[in-house]
């Protein structure tokens, strides 16, 4: 099961001061287990956004310590800005990334509100998934007549917040918290210091679309072109120009890059010009990896790349550093939190030196994950090197798909390069666990028994992801370029050694456990993944001889 990890990303009502914007982001590392992986703050917008995330106490732990940060040094009464606000901590969310539900998010985020309110005696409304009502699911309805407007809003019985007293602290002003999908901030540069034509193009665009009267003067409201879109314009002096400021909401509806295509398109329609775009905060690495895909296949060629060069094509395509850098390594998450690889990271000569010095890790497990993963590299370079070319068009499509399959698989094999690593170093820390007594005695045995385990499991991974890779490289000598069939051969070939490998370390590592059943599962398995290897090898050879005598 994946570790418990939540995303919280608060936006504070300052983006012009330095040291109140790194007081907050100091709150946020001083809680352990969190990890600080954005701050981003805005001059115009006088606002500044945080990412951090963890396991869901800590990450709540540390919300509310920039948030007690926030309540010293954040005034209201003297805070102006061009991006909508209600208080110093404007809005607050908590996202959900791995191993943790909606449900569980939900609670956070009450639990999150009700003690905010309680320290610090002011209003906390609930919106997106934790709203109490549905109207207040909308965050732009909650912030309407922003902070200025509160006071008469608290006023009202219908406006009573979830938490906290209806009272107006002029300091403060109000805090919305909740739990909600992924957001993308996301700004659109127009050659235009025009707001209006900005705002009209958002008024365009967004799910909400835009009031106007019908022929019988009566209101009626239009409905924009993009679902899961909000959207303004504003201008933004810093840049020299208009934004169509867009908050994604569900990127799998709507993904990035129909929202900036249909700017675009927008934007020519008026006689504008995009210039380039922005990300605020952070983004996932799906999403912006399906707009490399995009762009890639409107080319006519094989979007079956490594990840980095999708996301550098996307880069490009959306004009991400037109007004400040993009540094892909601290804008998208996966990458972001950095989860350590020192095997795959490596340099080549100094990986093959490791494994052959007098250390037992590496071993065969990481070397056979290795294979594999090269193996499914090559039926990757199979599909590109027949995308796009004359003769082929029939398998664009299933040799797009096998391309795009192989790079996942590739990226799976080399995350088993170093968790085998780690398996058999877990066994090593499990056998040297005291045994002086006999309590001591039976803990040791029932860890060294469940690290026995895991380290059967991952080479047993590794064997099924070699087959895939053998699989998928006698498809692609069967459909892809005949000029590159002895790569996607050799592909095969060194991920069933690959397989062979790591199933001979799957039995090495079950040899000594007490569970026989699971013993027992884990050798059928071997069993039937050699037979199946087996096949396809053989079904390899056979179309190797087919090309070569046709």
């Amino acid at each position: 099961m994946d570790k418990p990890l939540v995303e919280c990303v608060p936006n504070f009502s300052e983006g012009r001061d330095r040291a109140k914007i790194e007081a907050i982001a100091n709150a946020i590392r001083s809680i352990p287990d969190v990890a600080l992986l954005d701050v981003d703050p805005g001059y115009d917008t006088n606002r500044t956004v945080y990412t951090f995330v963890g396991a869901p106490e800590p990450v709540k732990q540390a919300a509310l310590a920039a948030a007690r940060t926030a309540r010293e040094v954040i005034d209201m009464k003297t805070h102006h800005g061009a991006h909508p606000r209600i208080g110093a901590l404007d809005v607050c969310p908590f996202v959900p990334v791995s191993g943790v539900s909606m449900a569980e998010c939900v609670r956070l985020s009450k639990d999150f509100g009700e003690r905010l309110a309680e320290e610090f005696k002011v209003p906390v409304f609930l919106y997106e998934s934790s709203a109490s009502r549905p109207e207040r699911q909308s965050l732009a309805y909650i912030r309407a007549g922003e902070y200025e407007g509160l006071e008469n809003k608290l006023s009202d019985p219908g406006w009573r917040p979830d938490y906290g007293p209806a009272r107006f602290d002029a300091r403060w002003g109000a805090t919305v918290t909740g739990a909600r999908e992924f957001l993308i901030a996301y700004n659109i540069n127009l050659n235009t210091k025009d707001k209006k034509l900005a705002h009209d193009i958002a008024l365009s665009i967004r799910e909400a679309g835009r009031s106007t009267k019908d022929l019988e003067g009566n209101v009626v409201r239009v409905p924009g072109r993009l679902r899961s879109v909000r959207a303004i314009g504003w201008y933004i002096d810093a840049y020299q120009c208009a934004q169509v400021s867009v908050n994604l909401l569900d990127f799998h509806e709507t993904p990035l890059y129909s929202v900036f295509d249909t700017v675009k398109e927008e934007a020519e329609a008026r006689g504008l010009y995009i210039t380039g775009s922005e990300l605020i905060g952070l983004i996932p690495l799906e999403a912006i990896r399906a707009c490399g895909w995009y762009y890639r296949k409107k080319m006519g060629k094989s979007p079956a790349l490594p990840d980095r060069e999708l996301v550098d094509l996307a880069v490009q395509t959306l004009g991400l550093k037109s007004v400040q850098p993009f540094e892909s390594n601290k804008k998208i998450v996966e990458w972001a939190i950095g989860r350590a690889k020192p095997l795959v990271s490596m340099d080549l000569r100094f990986f093959v030196d490791t494994v052959s010095s007098d250390s037992p890790a590496p071993g065969g497990g990481s070397v056979a994950a290795l294979a594999g993963a090269l193996g499914a590299a090559l039926a990757a370079m199979d599909a590109n090197l027949t995308v796009g070319k004359k003769g082929y068009e029939s398998v664009y499509e299933s040799l797009s798909a096998l391309g795009a399959r192989a790079q996942d698989l590739k990226g799976a094999l080399l995350d088993l390069v170093d968790e085998d690593t780690v398996a058999f170093n877990g066994v090593m820390e499990a056998m040297r666990l005291p045994k002086s007594s006999d309590a001591e005695k039976i803990a040791r045995g029932a860890a060294i028994e469940a690290a026995g385990k895991y380290a059967a499991r991952v080479p047993l991974r590794t064997a099924e992801r070699c087959l895939e890779a053998m699989q998928l490289c006698e498809d692609a000598i069967r459909s892809g370029n005949v000029n590159s069939v002895t790569d996607a051969a050799s592909g095969c070939t060194i991920a069933h050694a690959g397989l062979t490998s790591a199933l001979m370390n799957v039995r090495v590592n079950v040899r000594t456990l007490t569970d026989e059943p699971f013993k027992a599962a884990m050798l059928r398995d071997c069993e039937a993944l050699e037979n199946q290897a087996s096949k396809v090898r053989l079904e390899m050879d056979a179309a190797v001889s087919d090309v070569f005598n046709n």
